[in-house]
């Protein structure tokens, strides 16, 4: 019955949405390039989904990935350990300089899949044991995405969908994914229109990203898991501290608590690391201080599920990807 019902609303979503494959103004940018034409905007997306990897990710926050320590023994041997089901789709409407994958947002290494393939992807992770399935930077692939689940549904899929974001969306846009993503996983990279011009030369960036994270918080306001601790639905905001940029990261923790709720998922990342094309200003590592000193006022300010990164991270870390490699991440 639930797979009937995100099938007819993937249907409605579509008829909608089908429209921006001939004049896309699916994202803010605005392109309004003819896909089907094979013109191409700043994503550089077509009508295909376009992805490198799919693969079972155990570097996410442990509601996604399972409670499994991948560099030595698991911290909860009752807890699924089976990893997200994650989906690395090529190109970016939003391309920060500072991008770990920038081999798929900026270089747009991939395969292009018609919606058969990709719905069979998706059922190859389900049969592997995934715990759901994860949506690597969804927006601009979102009507080939929506033909490949609405088959998935029809042959039996049944995880949890992870929607996982840079937040650059419209709230029009997202309306139409209601009853459809289960999880929304957003980013919320910069706060003033300074930060976002410096880092993407979108200084708009937090106008939109705010409003598509209250209407992500309207969908789902509420964490719910499983008995293994799994999440099922809500909403989880992600920020990566920057080098220099304390100021902006208090602002947004202070944003989220201000306007949405203390009880969303909140996952504050240490991870940052120099790559691909840094502005002069964030060239350099990440302080521990500035980091936890920003910790500290989200646990101060009272967040109720918060996810930290208890040390700085190296460039050669399990998490920073190398999208050349099959296996992208240094699993052990």
């Amino acid at each position: 019955m639930a797979s009937q019902l995100k099938i007819k609303k993937i249907q409605r979503a579509l008829e909608h949405l089908s429209p921006h494959e001939f004049h896309c103004t699916l994202c803010p940018q605005e392109c309004r390039v003819n896909r089907q034409e094979g013109e191409k905007g700043v994503c550089e997306s077509g009508v295909l989904a376009r992805l490198s990897h799919a693969v079972l990710h155990f570097g996410e926050e442990p509601v996604l990935s399972g409670y499994q320590n991948i560099l030595s023994d698991p911290l909860n041997k009752d807890s699924s350990s089976a990893g997200s089901g994650t989906i690395f789709f090529s190109g970016c409407n939003l391309k920060c300089l500072f991008c770990q994958n920038y081999q798929l947002s900026w270089l747009n290494q991939g395969n292009n899949l018609t919606p058969i393939e990709l719905a069979e992807t998706i059922l190859v992770l389900q049969s592997q044991g995934a715990l759901n399935i994860n949506l690597v930077s969804p927006m601009h692939m979102l009507i080939p995405i929506l033909r490949a689940l609405e088959l998935a549904y029809k042959k039996g899929f049944h995880l949890p969908v992870v929607y996982n974001t840079n937040a650059y969306e419209k709230v029009q846009t997202l309306n139409l994914l209601e009853g459809i993503i289960d999880v929304y996983l957003p980013d919320l990279k910069f706060f003033s229109s300074d930060a976002a011009r410096t880092c993407t030369n979108r200084p708009d960036y937090f106008q939109y990203s705010s409003l598509a994270i209250k209407e992500m918080f309207r969908q789902k306001p509420n964490l719910k898991f499983n008995k293994n601790e799994t999440v099922l639905e809500g909403l989880i905001i992600r920020h990566l501290f920057l080098p220099g940029m304390l100021e902006d990261t208090v602002n947004i923790i202070e944003w989220i608590a201000g306007n949405l709720s203390l009880s969303v998922g909140l996952s504050l990342m240490s991870q940052y690391t120099p790559c691909f094309r840094p502005p002069k200003a964030i060239q350099k590592k990440l302080s521990l201080k500035d980091y936890r000193q920003g910790v500290e006022h989200a646990q101060t300010l009272g967040f109720e599920t918060l996810f930290i990164q208890p040390e700085l991270f190296e460039s050669d870390e399990h998490l920073t990807p190398d999208f050349d490699k099959k296996i992208p991440f240094k699993w052990k």
